[in-house]
């Protein structure tokens, strides 16, 4: 960390003198000022490519923080939100930290966000999951748009999922852990969730 804060450093100080020595070697030679030039625009693309690193590493430290709010699972952390809200507004709240709506890609992963989901929002309530079938009923996609590798639908009491055309957002049951089909419109508490590495 401290060659790439070096780096930066050097790269700064070249990138202001730049404008100095670009006059002192017009004045010396032509033929200088083209690879002068040239060697220019090659340190302003390191420095991009720096800032970039830096803007990455800035953004895996703030997942962290946020992390430790949370719980982790194997490559994501789980961080719950009490408030109410309707699947979009949900949605649009998790997007905004840098996250999606949970959705579980496993039977340990639901099992994970289910005794979360106990702990810090009630046993009675449900929690959006990021799913839903808009585009076409009965077909189940998470927020990318990617068909789900893993349901847990309640099956044995209400044969969910059974809202039809009017229920197409998935919810999971902080009670069970099964999940139920819902109006988009209800408002449910949440759980976003993070990758990490």
């Amino acid at each position: 960390m401290h060659l790439r804060n070096a780096k930066l450093l050097l790269f700064c100080v070249l990138f202001i003198a730049q404008p100095s020595f670009q006059q002192s070697s017009k004045k010396k030679n032509g033929k200088k000022d083209g690879s002068n030039t040239a060697a220019i625009e090659e340190l302003k693309k390191q420095v991009e490519i720096i800032m970039q690193e830096i803007n990455l590493l800035k953004e895996q430290q703030a997942l962290q923080t946020v992390c430790l709010k949370g719980i982790k699972v194997p490559g994501k952390c789980f961080l719950a939100h009490q408030a109410k809200k309707t699947f979009h507004a949900a949605n649009d709240d998790c997007m905004a930290l840098g996250g999606v709506l949970s959705i579980p890609l496993s039977g340990a992963e639901n099992d994970k966000l289910h005794e979360y989901a106990r702990q810090t929002i009630s046993q009675e309530d449900h929690i959006w999951l990021g799913s839903n079938d808009m585009v076409t009923e009965g077909d189940w996609f998470d927020q990318s748009g990617t068909g789900l590798r893993f349901k847990n639908w309640e099956t044995e009491i209400t044969h969910q999922p059974d809202g039809g055309r009017s229920q197409n957002c998935a919810t999971l049951s902080a009670n069970t852990g099964r999940w139920f089909d819902d109006s988009c419109r209800a408002e449910r508490a949440f759980v976003c969730e993070f990758n990490i590495v």
